[in-house]
Formats: C-alpha cells, sequence, structure tokens
C-alpha cells in the first residue's frame, strides 16, 4: 500500500450534506435527546428513595450546602477566564465570519456543557449519598445501595452522553463542512472548564481529606468520618466537588474532544461519511450504556465489583457487535465509492472503521482489568503493599511507588499497542489517523457505564460517612457501606485508567488534527509543505519535546504542592480547634466545620490560575518561539510523559487507599495499630496522587493539543508569507513565557508551611446547618 502525504489529503472543505445525511445527523440527536430522557427516569427513580433519619439528613445538607457553595464561587472565579479565551478565540484566523463566529460561540456551549454536567454531578451526588446510607440498613441492603448508587452515576453519565452527541450534531447540522472547526471550539471549551474544575476540585477534595487523615486518625486516633473532627464535612464535600463533578467534566470533554477529532480527521479520510460516522458510532454507545446501566444488578451476597463489571463488558460486546454492523451497513466497501482524494487508497472502508472501533473497546475491556488487577483488595499488589505496613510507613509508600511504576509500564504499553495497531489499518496517513480516532470513538461507547462506575465512589463514600458521623446504623450496614467504599476506591481508579487511555487517543488524533492544520494553511498561502520540520531528531523537535514532557511534571508538582499548602491550613485550623475547645473531643459541643470548608474554598481556587495559565500558553511560547515542528515535538513529549505520569500517580494512590481498607477489614492488627498508622500515612501520600495531579493529566494533555490545533494556522501565517513577521511571533512567545514565570514565581512565594498560616483567620464560613454533634 502507498503511504500518501497529509498534504495530499484536502478534500473535507467544502463538503455539502445531502437530505439523507441530515437525516442521520438529525436520528443521532434525537437519540442524544433519549439519553437525556433516560437520565432524567433514572434521575427520579434515585431521588424517589428513602433518606434515613432527622440526623442524616440534617449531615447530608451539610454537604450540600457546601458543595454548593463551593462551586457557584469557582464557577464565578472561571467567569473571567471563560470571556478572556473567547475574546482571544475570536481574534484568531478563520476562513470567513461565520467560522468565526460559530468557533467562538460553540467555545462557551462546550463550557457551560462541561459546567453544567459537573454542577449535576455534585448536585445529585450529594442527594444520593444519603440514600445509599439509609438503603444499607434495609433488608438486602447490599443489593439495593449499590443500584442507587450505580444509577446516580448513570443519570450523569447519560448526561454527559447525551449533551455531548447533541452538541455535536447540532454543529454538523448548521455547519456542514465547516462543523469540524467549529467544533474545536466547543471542545476547547469542554476541555478548559474541565480541567479547572479538576484542578479546583482535586486541591479541595484531598486538603481536606489529607487533614482530617492527619489530625484525626494519626494525632487523636479518632475514626475517618468522626462527627468530631472538624475537617470531615469538608471532606465529603470534597468527594463531590472532586471526584463526581471533576471527573463528570472530565469524562464530558473527553468524550467531546473524542469526537471533535474524529469529524476533523474523518471528513479528511471518508468525506461526508467520515463526518457522518463518527457520529453513529457514540449513539449506538448512547444504547449500550442504557443497557449497562440497567441490567448492574448484583446478586444476593455478590461483591459490588463483581455486579459493575459484568455489565461492562456485556456493554462493551454489545457495542462491539451493533458498531460492526453499522460500519457494514452505512461505509462502502472500496475507497473509489467514497471518491474525492482518497480514491486510489487500498483497503475497505467499512473493515478498517469496524476494526478500530472494536481495537478501542477491547482496549477498554484490558485497561478495566489491568487496572482491577493493581488496585483491587483482592489481588496480589495491594495486598503486598498492605503486608509492607507491618515494617512501617516508609515501606508502604515504598511499595505503592513500585505499584505505580510497574502499572505505568504496562498500561502504557497497551495504550500505545492500540494506537500502533488503528493506525497500521491503513496505508494512508489520513485513514490511519482517523483510524486512530475511531479506536477513541469505539472505547467511548462506554463512557455512559464508566461515568456511573466513577460516581458510584465518592457516592459510597459519602454514604459511609454519613452513616459514621451519625451512628444510627447497625453493624451490618456499616459493613455494607465499609465494602461498597472499597469497591467504590477500585471503580474510580478504572476510570481514571479508562480516562487516562481516552486522553491519550483524543491527543494523538488531535495531532493528526494539527499537522491537517498546518498543511492547510500552508497550501492556503502557496507554500510547500516541508514534513522534514517534524522529524524527531531535528534539535528544535527534541528541544520541543523536552519541554512537553517537562511541563508535564511542572503541572503535577503545582498540583501536588497546592494541596500540600492547603492540607497544612486544615491541619492548623483542626489542631486549633481541639485545643481552644476541650468540649469537641467530649462530644459536647460541636465543631465549627464551616470554617474548614471555607479555608479549602479559598486555598483551591486562589492555586487554580498557575496549572492553567501553563496548560494554556505554554504551547503559545513553545510555538511562536520555536515553530511549528518544536510545537509537534512539545506535544509528542507532553502525550508520552502524561501517559505514564497519570496512571502512576492513579495507581500509586489507589494502591495505598485499598492497603489501607485492608488494613483496617482486620488485616495486619486492623484500625488502631501500627500498620493501621502506617497505611493511613500512605493514603495520605496517595490522596493527591490519585484525585489532584494524577486526573488533572488527562485534561491537561486535551487542552494543550486543542490549543495548538487553534494557533497552527496564525504560526503559520506570521512565519511565512506576505504577512510573515518574526517580531511579533517573538513578542507573543516572550508575553507567554513571561506570563508562565510570573505565575509560577508568585505560586512559589506562596508559604507550605503551617506555622505562617496562624495568624491568618479564614473568610465567613460557609453554612452547615443542623450538623449534630
Amino acid at each position: 500500500m502507498s503511504r500518501l502525504n497529509l498534504a495530499q489529503v484536502n478534500w473535507a472543505q467544502g463538503l455539502e450534506l445531502s437530505g439523507g445525511d441530515y437525516g442521520v445527523v438529525a436520528v443521532v440527536a434525537v437519540v442524544a435527546l433519549a439519553a437525556l430522557l433516560v437520565g432524567y427516569v433514572l434521575l427520579r427513580e434515585v431521588l424517589a428513595a428513602g433518606q434515613g433519619s432527622p440526623k442524616m439528613q440534617d449531615i447530608a445538607r451539610a454537604v450540600q450546602e457546601g458543595a454548593s457553595a463551593y462551586l457557584n464561587r469557582q464557577f464565578r472565579t472561571l467567569g473571567v477566564f471563560v470571556v478572556i479565551v473567547f475574546v482571544l478565540l475570536f481574534a484568531l484566523p478563520a476562513e470567513d465570519a461565520g467560522e468565526r463566529i460559530g468557533r467562538s460561540l460553540f467555545f462557551l456551549v462546550g463550557a457551560a456543557f462541561s459546567a453544567g454536567i459537573g454542577y449535576l454531578g455534585m448536585w445529585l451526588s450529594t442527594r444520593a449519598n444519603v440514600r445509599v446510607a439509609a438503603a444499607a440498613g434495609q433488608p438486602g441492603g447490599r443489593e439495593i445501595a449499590t443500584r442507587i448508587a450505580f444509577r446516580t452515576g448513570g443519570v450523569v453519565g447519560m448526561a454527559t452522553i447525551g449533551l455531548g452527541l447533541f452538541g455535536a450534531a447540532l454543529v454538523v447540522m448548521v455547519y456542514a463542512g465547516q462543523a469540524p472547526k467549529v467544533l474545536e471550539g466547543f471542545g476547547f471549551g469542554a476541555a478548559l472548564l474541565a480541567m479547572f474544575m479538576r484542578v479546583g476540585g482535586g486541591i479541595f477534595t484531598k486538603a481536606a481529606d489529607v487533614g482530617a487523615d492527619l489530625v484525626g486518625k494519626v494525632e487523636q486516633n479518632i475514626p475517618e468520618d468522626d462527627p468530631r473532627n472538624a475537617a470531615t464535612i469538608a471532606d465529603n464535600v470534597g468527594d463531590n466537588v472532586g471526584d463526581c463533578a471533576g471527573m463528570a467534566a472530565d469524562l464530558f470533554e473527553s468524550y467531546a474532544v473524542m469526537l471533535v477529532a474524529s469529524l476533523i480527521l474523518g471528513s479528511a479520510a471518508f468525506g461526508v461519511s467520515g463526518l457522518l460516522f463518527p457520529l453513529i458510532v457514540p449513539a449506538i454507545g448512547v444504547v449500550t450504556a442504557i443497557i449497562g446501566v440497567y441490567i448492574t444488578s448484583a446478586k444476593q451476597g455478590e461483591n459490588g465489583l463483581r455486579a459493575i463489571n459484568r455489565a461492562f463488558y456485556i456493554s462493551a460486546g454489545i457495542s462491539a457487535v451493533l458498531c460492526t454492523i453499522a460500519a457494514f451497513v452505512y461505509l462502502p466497501g472500496t475507497f473509489a465509492e467514497l471518491g474525492g482524494g482518497q480514491s486510489g487508497v487500498e483497503g475497505s472502508p467499512a473493515v478498517i472503521a469496524a476494526v478500530a472501533v472494536i481495537i478501542g473497546i477491547v482496549l477498554a475491556g484490558v485497561i478495566l482489568w489491568l487496572t482491577g488487577y493493581f488496585t483491587g483488595t483482592e489481588h496480589r499488589p495491594v495486598k503486598d503493599v498492605g503486608k509492607s505496613s507491618l515494617t512501617g510507613a516508609a515501606t508502604v509508600i515504598l511499595s505503592g511507588i513500585s505499584v505505580g511504576f510497574e502499572s505505568a509500564v504496562y498500561t502504557a504499553l497497551v495504550i500505545g499497542g492500540a494506537v500502533y495497531g488503528a493506525f497500521l489499518l491503513s496505508g494512508s496517513i489520513a485513514v490511519s489517523l482517523f483510524a486512530v480516532a475511531l479506536a477513541g470513538c469505539g472505547l467511548l461507547t462506554t463512557v455512559g457505564v464508566i461515568v456511573a462506575m466513577d460516581t458510584f465512589g465518592p457516592v459510597s463514600d459519602n454514604a459511609q460517612g454519613i452513616a459514621e458521623m451519625s451512628g444510627e446504623l447497625e453493624p451490618e450496614g456499616a459493613r455494607i457501606l465499609t465494602d461498597l467504599d472499597a469497591v467504590g476506591n477500585t471503580t474510580k481508579a478504572i476510570t481514571k485508567g479508562i480516562a487516562i487511555a481516552t486522553a491519550v487517543l483524543a491527543a494523538t488524533a488531535l495531532f493528526g488534527s494539527y499537522t491537517d492544520a498546518i498543511a492547510n494553511t500552508m497550501r492556503s498561502l502557496g507554500e510547500a509543505v516541508d514534513m522534514n520540520q517534524f522529524l524527531v531528531y531535528g534539535p528544535g523537535t527534541l528541544v520541543g519535546l523536552i519541554v512537553g514532557a517537562a511541563v508535564v511534571f511542572m503541572f503535577s508538582g503545582l498540583a501536588v504542592n497546592a494541596v500540600s499548602r492547603a492540607a497544612g491550613a486544615v491541619v492548623y485550623e483542626v489542631r486549633k480547634q481541639f485545643r481552644s475547645d476541650p468540649g469537641i473531643m467530649a462530644g459536647t459541643t460541636r465543631p465549627q466545620y464551616g470554617r474548614v470548608v471555607d479555608i479549602c474554598t479559598k486555598d483551591s481556587l486562589r492555586e487554580l490560575a498557575t496549572p492553567g495559565l501553563l496548560a494554556i500558553l505554554a504551547p503559545i511560547a513553545v510555538g511562536f518561539g520555536l515553530g511549528v515542528g518544536p510545537l509537534a515535538g512539545y506535544l509528542a513529549g507532553a502525550i508520552g510523559a502524561g501517559t505514564l505520569m497519570a496512571v502512576f500517580l492513579a495507581n500509586a494512590g489507589g494502591s495505598w487507599d485499598n492497603a489501607k481498607k485492608l488494613v483496617e477489614d482486620g488485616h495486619h492488627g486492623g484500625k488502631g495499630s501500627g500498620a493501621h498508622e502506617a497505611t493511613v500515612i500512605g493514603d495520605t501520600v496517595g490522596d493527591p496522587f490519585k484525585d489532584t495531579a494524577g486526573p488533572a493529566i488527562n485534561p491537561l494533555l486535551k487542552v494543550m493539543n486543542l490549543v495548538a490545533v487553534l494557533i497552527a494556522p496564525a504560526i503559520v501565517t506570521f512565519s511565512v508569507g506576505p504577512d510573515a513577521s518574526p517580531v511579533i511571533r517573538a513578542s507573543i512567545a516572550v508575553v507567554a513565557t513571561g506570563i508562565i514565570v510570573v505565575a509560577v514565581v508568585l505560586s512559589k512565594r506562596r508559604s507550605t508551611m503551617i506555622g505562617d498560616e496562624e495568624e491568618s483567620e479564614p473568610q465567613q464560613a460557609v453554612p452547615t446547618s443542623g450538623v449534630a454533634s
């Protein structure tokens, strides 16, 4: 097969949709709306469940108020960023005014959808937690609680796929051939908001969690969710704004960005068929997600993880069959039947598309198994971490790091194999890149179930916290919630692994969109496309690669350091309350929960700016300063380092968390033993790993790739042709670099020392009505 130069493939411009094509898009839009309707039905079912005792409801209400107060303040803060980016997007080059306006407007739509799904995840989770806690105390409590927790996630999953698919279908229906360019704005808005929500929510939740564990468990030797600990409400709030809101927004932007990349590359590879088939695949995913959510039911006495995994594999299998049928029904058997610039390519579009989608679905299943193995309490890695607690905290940390490193290698190899396998499906670069994007679409046919799996974790964690704080659940009910919490830790780790895979597939596909954008701009200026500038052994490209990898490390360091600072303030506040009011430990006085919530809120929002500026401005600095070749190297370095770093952080943290659960279940001395204290310290180290820095790398990769796609035409315009201006290029690079340096320096000046917080007083606390002592 002859491998075509990407520059030869440019027949997406001016694509026109027929009446039948519009009919396909309309059907996809209806399916998307059906997903939202099913989500509403699930919502009503969850809210119909009983809420337990008045005391349990009071605690849940405090969590609801704190979570709503945080997200409202966060959205006001992010509104400034959204306005600035909207203006900058409007200023970027475009083929005409319609494309410029559409790209900017749908940036706002993508941002609004991402924020809305995040808010829905928080809102419903803070209402489902008390219902799960109440259900655990009923006859058949395990099965009922599992169903409520999973269907809570099902609501968010339906909203994710419904809004993502509807937004993409709407753009295609309105803009037709220009849809891929307009969708760049849609995906960028979704990714940007998700990154901020991931970072901010992650800092909040882990600052509270670390502070609560260090003072409560280690220093005061009281249970994790003891109501005497002033950080418990903030900890439960954090689960919702970090894991529920943040992860929901993260998976939505993965869904949206994958669609963006697929439509851009599909229109270049398959023409109109390539513009529509990436909509058909996730539409099938809606059907399988509904099946997956409704068949998830634990049998009598069955482990919840087994029931969830069974539903996932069944829905994935159904997706594979239906997507294969759709490929052979909708796509032709030869490229000659497609016409256009790919008529000379060998192979069958239907076969290539079907195999690519199946590769993505199989990848999801393999990562589910692989992540479950390294983070599940029933497997050797976590058992070894738990056993290492007999010799102290240092060996716990070392063994967890080892698990993280090893699992990162296997996961990266599996993802790399999937990417390369999809790429080898065709001899044309354009078709090969589209196959990679279709693999991502295949993986995301399971996203409805994936979101449900992720939300299951924090809902179960909150339910256990509410039950423990209220003290009104029988031992059997408490044991059920402990088991569900351990299952939730594993499902959260699994969904993080799958989210990382989607990030790599989306980033790789966007990498292809980036080179396509360069080729198109060069042709429009009458310049030859020199692909030699992308060779990795070129000094500029190699420097860009190193810088891209370094940015991932800097971003992770900023996130972990932010948690350290905020957690220090929480530790000081909780210690201060214990010292100043002996009635708290005696149980006669209620702690000031709102003060800790407010500290976490202020610190997390204050820390948002630096990582966000780094993600947006670093590609700009490299691209305008060094050129499009080094920027390609930058993206490659970020994807490689980001994949390994994200998996390492997520799985190391997950192994520490479940090792702690293992000890708390009675192994190696149980609660209160030296082994327990060692695993608590390991879990505390792992908290910012798995719930702040690691998950935030996913949207980071896509934000940087989308920024590169958006600025590529401007870089080329200022580099060659009549508008070339080295001065403008250098000025933009210097300004971007300067802002990054100033932001990082200011961030580093904030102290990490707890004692420096002694004189600071938190702002007025958010209400925490009715939390009893």
